[in-house]
């Protein structure tokens, strides 16, 4: 290990194997704090998010149901994305190593993934999982770690998807006149409908297996947790949940369709110009259904199958749009919706890009 890690304590790989991913998180102890109570907190601004966190629990035998669905609809295409970001890395990445850092917790599993794709290529790759918090930035002290370890120029971001791409505008914050990065930050993600990344497989907004399950699929670690008295951001292991924990599984899974993929094409960043319409597609549904709904704070809507999955997970949501109800990709999300009392609307055509959106209720 590089002497940059050996002196932190860290929750090692959490459930994956200790060669896929090294999370530079501490343990932490934390009382959860209700759903609800939580949902005030926030947006009576008296806490922000990252303080606090509702206890996760176990997957029910539908959700279950409708993860397996998900991958044998959508693991091949998962695998074939990987290989396309992963040809893509390796032809944009000239030096001797590349240091994956992804974000706790929706880059993970994309990150272990892409570590075993370019090690297949050739590439001596190695991979870290370290958070980064809206409105507070990266873990500074993970990060300057990798740095020394691996050197700037050889450091890609990977997430998960991009919603209304909050998380790549932290990245670019968090970043702003550090001479070592440039100046659009090399965040890689399986799927960009809002056009926020600097690489993404596409721009659709799909099922991610990955996307519809919490710790179970993702090292059984929690999402990450600010360190109130300083130091590395923190995480909860979530123990009580390993009898339902998928991670290697689903892991070997998409790798072993990886592997036996055939002619695929490098992904391609994103030029200016696509970009900028997919930028202004995404973020004119946003403002749409914020001015139609008067939602004044853009963070009460989440775009984008996994994120509105998340939201009614996590938050305290106030309705549930989807384009199409019949379409295979909501039908978790509408479960979820259902089982939690809240409406759901077709929107058809006027969702854009976005096959689905939660809108968080309003409690403060």
């Amino acid at each position: 290990m590089h002497s940059s890690f050996a002196m932190m304590e860290t929750v090692g790989s959490g459930s994956y194997d200790a060669t896929d991913v090294h999370f530079l998180l501490r343990k932490v102890d934390i009382e959860p704090t209700d759903v609800m109570e939580k949902e005030r907190l926030i947006q009576s601004r008296r806490r922000h998010y990252s303080e606090m966190i509702s206890q996760e629990k176990a997957p029910s035998d539908v959700h279950k149901q409708l993860y397996a669905s998900a991958m044998l609809q959508n693991s091949r295409r998962m695998a074939t994305d990987v290989q396309a970001l992963a040809l893509a890395l390796d032809r944009e990445y000239n030096g001797p190593s590349v240091a994956l850092v992804s974000f706790v917790r929706a880059g993970i599993p994309l990150g272990v993934l892409l570590r075993r794709a370019l090690a297949d290529l050739g590439r001596e790759a190695h991979h870290y999982g370290i958070s980064i918090i809206r409105d507070r930035g990266i873990d500074k002290i993970a990060l300057e770690a990798v740095i020394e370890a691996h050197g700037a120029e050889n450091i890609v971001f990977v997430d998960g998807w991009t919603g209304k791409g909050a998380i790549s505008g932290e990245v670019k914050r968090s970043l702003q006149g550090d001479a070592r990065f440039p100046e659009q930050p090399r965040l890689v993600v399986l799927a960009d409908p809002c056009g926020k990344a600097w690489l993404s497989a596409s721009a659709d907004d799909w099922v991610i297996p990955s996307g519809i399950l919490g710790a179970t699929v993702s090292g059984l670690v929690s999402r990450s947790i600010w360190p109130t008295n300083g130091g590395l951001h923190g995480c909860i292991v979530y123990e009580h949940l390993r009898e339902h924990d998928v991670t290697r599984a689903f892991v070997d899974k998409i790798n072993n369709l990886r592997i036996n993929v055939c002619g695929i094409e490098a992904a391609t960043p994103w030029s200016e110009s696509q970009r900028g319409v997919l930028q202004e597609a995404a973020f004119g549904v946003i403002h749409q259904i914020a001015k139609k709904l008067s939602i004044s704070d853009l963070n009460h809507l989440k775009p984008g199958i996994a994120e509105a999955t998340r939201a009614v997970l996590r938050r305290v949501p106030e309705h549930v749009l989807v384009r199409d109800k019949s379409d295979n990709d909501v039908q978790l999300l509408m479960h979820l919706a259902e089982q939690a009392g809240v409406q759901v609307e077709e929107g058809g055509a006027s969702l854009g890009p976005y096959r689905a959106v939660t809108v968080i209720r309003s409690v403060s």
